[in-house]
């Protein structure tokens, strides 16, 4: 069965990249564009895991990973940080609040999917 994956991003190139590089592997792949959108898909896909953004308009990729948390529904999924924000006590903040692996920006596409096809299993 595919697996089901939300790329959570405000910048299209690293939207676009990595989708395609997500549906290469075979995965179901959705798309939002901030933290709002992503609980709506969320809540309606229930992905195996969400890859999510920090700075995004509307609601932060901090604000979205607290209300996935929070959902029984989406207890199965696993959130991990992509994002600029590098910094030690951002790692540590992102991990600390539940996410499951924290990335940062600028990345390997190719680390990245192996990173996730290995916490997926």
């Amino acid at each position: 069965m595919q697996k089901k994956i939300l790329i959570v991003d405000d910048e299209p190139n690293i939207v676009m990249s990595l989708e395609y590089a997500f549906k290469k592997k075979d995965f179901e792949v959705f798309i939002a564009r901030d933290g709002t959108e992503a609980l709506d898909i969320s809540n309606r896909e229930k992905p195996d895991l969400i890859l999510l953004d920090i700075m995004m308009p509307e609601m932060d990729g901090y604000e979205t990973l607290k209300r996935v948390r929070d959902n029984i529904d989406l207890s199965h999924t696993k959130v991990v940080f992509l994002s600029a924000k590098s910094k030690e006590k951002d790692v540590e903040k992102g991990l600390k609040m539940g996410a499951d692996s924290y990335m940062t920006k600028p990345f390997s596409i190719k680390k990245v999917i192996s990173d996730i096809e290995d916490l997926l299993g």
